[in-house]
């Protein structure tokens, strides 16, 4: 099974950062972190990585009701994100949150689950 939704965009790397964003804000998202993990790569280890952006997403009622059914769900928590560019094409990544929870048998938590995978789902088909 897939574990990500994944979409090329025609858009430049900093006009997709903000299109994500935008779709993820209509969609209730906010976004709790953003690492720019090729600017992290090149203070740490010197190296040059292409453009690549994690960013840490919550809706807050699906937080909440994720941790109401399930204490230790914090773990998997938020839900990431990642905008990336690879030989010249912007991409953009999203967790299914059916699989990364899948292995914890709940079903209240399932139900969580599917609510926010269709609305991950929805942001990836807002970009254009």
């Amino acid at each position: 099974m897939e574990y990500s939704f994944t979409k090329k965009l025609s858009l430049s790397f900093e006009e997709a950062l903000v299109s994500v964003k935008e779709a993820l804000a209509k969609e209730g998202y906010g976004i709790l972190t953003e690492i720019d993990f090729a600017e992290t790569l090149k203070k740490r280890l010197g190296v040059t990585h292409d453009k690549y952006v994690i960013l840490g997403a919550c809706n807050p009622e699906f937080a909440y009701n994720a941790i109401q059914a399930e204490k230790e769900i914090g773990l998997f928590l938020p839900c990431n994100i990642i905008v990336y560019k690879d030989e010249g094409i912007v991409h953009v990544s999203a967790i299914r949150p059916t699989v990364a929870m899948g292995m914890i048998q709940n079903k209240e938590l399932s139900d969580v689950a599917e609510k926010a995978e269709k609305k991950l789902s929805s942001v990836l088909s807002d970009l254009k």
